[in-house]
Order: structure tokens, then C-alpha cells, then sequence
């Protein structure tokens, strides 16, 4: 019988693995080096069958410990199986309750592409600027590399609304590109691309 802490460690592992193109750019923003928000997001490829790996293993794991034991297992148990204590409880490492908490945890991380943006600074994507001139409005739509998720788009723009001049902005990861409306008398498509580049994914041009 596999062990239940080779289960355990292998669906956490997983569960990293699947969401790290999108933990990664939180982890970057946090530590002030959003230049490496981008280094995991060819994983995103992979994510598909990374969480259905997580998922069997979890299930298997779950199988485990409900099923009934042979007597050949009873009296071959592993040392981390065997009871402990006068009470002849389990340790918690192998308890139902440690992998009821494992499997809460990995799910987190399985759906953390979803909520990843409530990580990132507040956003008003459609600031308003008291007076603008028709004549001094523009929209680009810039082509962007490397966006996996919601948090990838939530990144690029809490760093783009921070340039004064920024009327709205929108990213959006499937589409690849950002939309960016702005006042040119105020900021330049210069420091819009800075702002861009400066979350770590690349502009195509």
C-alpha cells in the first residue's frame, strides 16, 4: 500500500504545480521583483493534467482510508501506521482530519487562478479625469506575451493605472493583449509599455 505521506506530499505537490503560473506573479509583487512573474507560465500548458493528477491522488488517498483493512495489512502496518498512545489513536499525520485539511489546501490552490486578483492593490480600471480634451484621447491595444489567468490581467493592470493620464485599462489573457485608454498629455505609450514590461511579460510588437 502506498503510504499516506507520499499521497499527501505528491497532491500538494501537484496542486503547486498546477497554480504556480499564477502564484508566482503574487510571490513576485510581494517580494518587489515583478520581473519574475513570468518565469513559471510555461507550466500553464500542463495544468490540465496536473490537477487531474492532484485529484486522482487525493481520491486514492480518501480510497485508503475508508477502505477495510486485510488482516495481512493489519499485522504488516508500516511504523507511521501504528497506533500510538494509550488511546490507540493515529498519529494526525495519518489521520482522516490531516488529509480533510490537505485536500482543503490543495483545492485552494487549484482554484487560485480564480481569486489571485484579490492579492493585487485595489483597482479602479476606469479612473475618471476630471477634463479631457477629444482631441488628446487615445486606445492602443498592445499584444502581450505570457499571461496564464485572471491574476496575470489583474497584474498588468493595478501597474498600468498607476501612470497619471490612465482613463481605463483592460487585460485580458486569452486575447493576449491589453486595452489602454489615456490622455497623451499626461502619459505616453513609452511609459505604458514600461509599465507593461516592468510585470515581466513581454510585448509583441
Amino acid at each position: 500500500m502506498i503510504g499516506n505521506k507520499k499521497l499527501v506530499g505528491t497532491s500538494v505537490l501537484t496542486a503547486l504545480a498546477a497554480s504556480i503560473c499564477c502564484i508566482t506573479p503574487v510571490l513576485a509583487v510581494l517580494a518587489g521583483t515583478t520581473g519574475l512573474a513570468t518565469t513559471f507560465s510555461w507550466i500553464e500548458p500542463f495544468r490540465p493534467y496536473l490537477i487531474g493528477f492532484t485529484v486522482l491522488v487525493l481520491a486514492f488517498a480518501w480510497y485508503q482510508k475508508f477502505k477495510p483493512k486485510t488482516q495481512a495489512e493489519i499485522d504488516c502496518e508500516c511504523d507511521d501506521d501504528l497506533p500510538v498512545g494509550e488511546a490507540g489513536k493515529p498519529k494526525f499525520i495519518n489521520s482522516k482530519s490531516f488529509l480533510f485539511l490537505i485536500t482543503l489546501f490543495a483545492g485552494a490552490m487549484l482554484a487560485f487562478p480564480s481569486y489571485s486578483h484579490m492579492f493585487y492593490s485595489s483597482i479602479d480600471s476606469s479612473k475618471q479625469i476630471v477634463y479631457v480634451e477629444q482631441s488628446n484621447l487615445k486606445v492602443i491595444r498592445v499584444t502581450i506575451e505570457g499571461m496564464t489567468c485572471a491574476g496575470c490581467e489583474a497584474h498588468i493592470e493595478s501597474e498600468v493605472t498607476k501612470l497619471d493620464g490612465i482613463l481605463n485599462v483592460k487585460a485580458d489573457y486569452e486575447a493576449a493583449n491589453t486595452i489602454v485608454k489615456y490622455d497623451e498629455t499626461k502619459v505616453d505609450l513609452e511609459k505604458i509599455e514600461t509599465a507593461i514590461l516592468s510585470t515581466g511579460y513581454k510585448i509583441i510588437r
